[in-house]
């Protein structure tokens, strides 16, 4: 099986690029998803994460907005949190591509947004960049609602820049170039990775 990491600093078009490789036949893992699962109610992560910082869990789950609050802009309450959520995430992902390998799957895409950032890079085989030219990223991005230029840019702050991720990158997807485009370039990866004796060019998981 095929592992591809695909990442993307906020507003590039991770989403979108990974709808498309699901519908190119990619089987698609998502971190987001996987936070959401581990801070809903009976997830693995709320005891911990409710240690760490009293007052987020309400009925039985983490609840986003007030651990999004008492994560401030500390760096330190970041780092803290990632120590508990990461660890658990990387089980859970290792296990569901474990599953996916004993269904027979060729290709398996993991959606993470903090792939370089958290070393998972490391653990695939290739690495797909979402990239976007900066002023469609910040017009995507500050239509979202609640969104403003400084919550933008202590997201970005805390993200590898676009320019080094696409430096470290094995295949970049512009989405700035339109959907078609798009989308041709993630059937022109789907299908160079999956033809024979293709090599790939980072240690697979």
């Amino acid at each position: 099986m095929i592992v591809l990491g695909l990442t993307g600093s906020i507003g590039m078009g991770k989403s979108t690029t990974t709808a498309m490789f699901a519908d190119a036949g990619a089987l698609v893992w998502n971190a987001d998803d996987a936070v959401h699962r581990l801070y809903a109610r009976g997830g693995a992560a709320v005891a911990p994460v409710g240690e760490a910082f009293p007052g987020v869990v309400v009925d039985g789950a983490v609840d986003r907005a007030r651990l999004a609050r008492a994560l401030g802009r500390d760096e330190q309450a970041f780092r803290r949190l990632e120590a508990i959520v990461h660890p658990l995430v990387l089980q859970g992902r290792l296990g569901d591509l474990e599953a996916a390998r004993l269904r027979g799957v060729r290709l398996a895409v993991l959606d993470i947004p903090l792939l370089f950032e958290t070393g998972g890079d490391a653990g695939v085989d290739a690495v797909v960049v979402v990239t976007a030219p900066a002023k469609v990223q910040a017009a995507r991005v500050l239509t979202r609602p609640g969104m403003t230029r400084e919550r933008f840019e202590a997201i970005l702050a805390r993200q590898l820049p676009d320019a080094e991720k696409r430096r470290r990158a094995d295949f970049v997807v512009d989405t700035g170039e339109g959907l078609e485009a798009a989308r041709a370039r993630v059937e022109e990866i789907v299908g160079m990775v999956l033809a024979p004796g293709w090599s790939p060019p980072r240690r697979g998981i």
